[in-house]
């Protein structure tokens, strides 16, 4: 039997189609309903028996495909959730031996894009295939939701609606196939500012419901509809800690995308540019609008198209 000494994983990234947002708990997270849909900008999370072995679980940690100063913002020690995900499987299992992690990174950093929680979720399962711990898809799913809220659905991809605080997910029907637009804006925001600014925006935010008209357009695959629908509520927070953000989302509609939002807790703003139903040469001529008009503000540090949805963590 062949051994693996290497695994690949490919994980995509997310845009929040809805983000409604509840009161702070008692353990200091809000509770959620997230309406996840996986987009075809990827991360790769390679994972590689190290040499010499040594009686640590991780021995390096490396990135690369982003701009230095996008790369900046990873961290390359044990906070890295990919490091956190190694060495929790490696706790839980008492199973592995020693590896590198490189993450060749695609979605933005810092984002709203959940990068790198995509990349826990995918060091997850590449770890798993290394070290041949076979663990089911549910406790993988456990493991996922200990180290963060939007680790479980780099796992399970597709559309899905995230509840308690976005770990515990339900596959929604989404059978249409969108075109994206993305503005990845040339600086950061943390998640938990925007949070934060969220709180004291919203003091009394009521509990969050899953938005029936939202649901109702996937499963109908009606991409002007899913336009209309489409809703965060850490939007406004994100636009009070940087509100160029707004000409960004204003540039994207008036040159004829059909929904725009901030994407998570931003700073990338989400352009839905049409569906498999429309023609073609339509949805291509209006995206090269978007995509010209959103360059022209010169907030951007770059402009990628990208469709939904996709699956989630794929052993390549």
């Amino acid at each position: 039997m062949t051994v693996d000494t290497t695994v690949t994983v490919r994980v995509p990234a997310k845009v929040n189609l809805q983000l409604a947002v509840g009161p702070r708990r008692e353990d200091g997270f809000h509770a959620l309903v997230n309406v996840f849909h996986a987009v075809s900008l990827f991360d790769e999370v390679t994972v590689k028996a190290a040499s010499p072995r040594q009686s640590h679980a991780l021995t390096a940690l490396t990135a690369t495909g982003q701009s230095e100063s996008h790369l900046a913002r990873v961290p390359l020690d044990e906070t890295n959730l990919a490091a956190r995900a190694a060495l929790l499987l490696a706790e839980e299992t008492g199973s592995g031996f020693p590896v590198d992690i490189h993450l060749d990174k695609h979605i933005p950093v810092a984002g709203g894009m959940a990068g790198g929680s995509a990349d826990a979720a995918a060091a997850l399962v590449a770890c798993d295939r290394l070290w041949g711990c076979g663990l089911s898809r549910e406790r993988l799913l456990d493991l996922a939701a200990r180290l963060g809220s939007d680790v479980a659905f780099g796992l399970v991809g597709d559309t899905a609606v995230g509840t308690g605080r976005g770990e515990l997910l339900d596959p929604m029907a989404s059978p249409g196939r969108y075109r994206w637009v993305f503005a990845l804006s040339t600086r950061g925001l943390s998640t938990a500012d925007v949070f934060g600014e969220y709180d004291r925006l919203r003091p009394d935010a009521p509990d969050p419901r899953l938005d029936l008209a939202l649901q109702q357009a996937l499963a109908s695959g009606d991409a002007e509809a899913l336009g209309r629908s489409l809703s965060n509520d850490l939007q406004p927070a994100a636009l009070s800690l940087l509100p160029e953000l707004q000409r960004t989302l204003d540039a994207g509609r008036s040159a004829g995308a059909i929904g725009a939002l901030v994407s998570g807790s931003g700073p990338t703003c989400a352009f839905l540019i049409g569906g498999g139903g429309e023609d073609a040469a339509l949805v291509a001529e209006r995206e090269a609008e978007v995509v010209a008009a959103l360059w022209a503000t010169g907030m951007c540090e770059q402009v990628v198209a990208a469709d939904g949805d996709v699956p989630g963590a794929t052993v390549l």
